[in-house]
């Protein structure tokens, strides 16, 4: 898994992009953190829950289903996300954290389509070093992952959200 704040960084990108008279501040905070939820099966590890359950580690949180709940829920408690683009952005950046997980290096990829099937699944492409858990991240391969994540997700958003600023701007001048 990508560190916590590189699945945050998704969102945030997108949202300041996209601007406040699209993505109000409440809505990009409720996507940073839907972009970050996932990672709390973590927990399931100190109550036995095994990694290749469903509910286990990169299981049913990381589900593309589960985005979509998260997303809609949203809607029923901010006041100011309720249009489908808003509920959009809410739904990619709830998405965005098992999609990234599947571009990691290691561990098992994410359950994307449970409930329908219980596999997990890598992208054919993983170029993001897998986050040590733990105490670990504090280690070489911690920074090593680090520089990972700012190579292949904050520059990438950094470059894609400059990119959307600029149509925008373009596109009301």
């Amino acid at each position: 898994m990508p560190t916590i704040m590189s699945h945050a960084i998704v969102p945030v990108a997108l949202g300041l992009a996209l601007g406040k008279d699209r993505i109000p501040s409440a809505t990009l905070w409720a996507g940073a953190i839907l972009a970050m939820v996932p990672d709390l099966d973590v927990i399931g590890f100190s109550i036995g829950i095994p990694y290749e359950s469903p509910l286990g580690h990169r299981g049913a949180s990381h589900a593309l289903i589960t985005a979509a709940t998260m997303a809609t829920l949203c809607l029923v408690v901010l006041k100011d996300a309720r249009t489908l683009g808003q509920w959009m952005f809410l739904f990619i950046a709830a998405a965005s954290h098992g999609i990234l997980d599947s571009l990691t290096s290691g561990g098992l990829g994410p359950a994307l389509f449970w409930p329908f099937e219980d596999e997990r699944h890598f992208a054919p492409w993983q170029p993001i070093r897998v986050s040590p858990i733990g105490a670990g991240f504090f280690s070489m391969r911690g920074v090593e992952t680090l520089i990972s994540e700012a190579r292949w997700i904050w520059l990438p958003m950094a470059l894609l959200a400059l990119s959307i600023r600029m149509t925008i701007r373009r596109s009301v001048a």
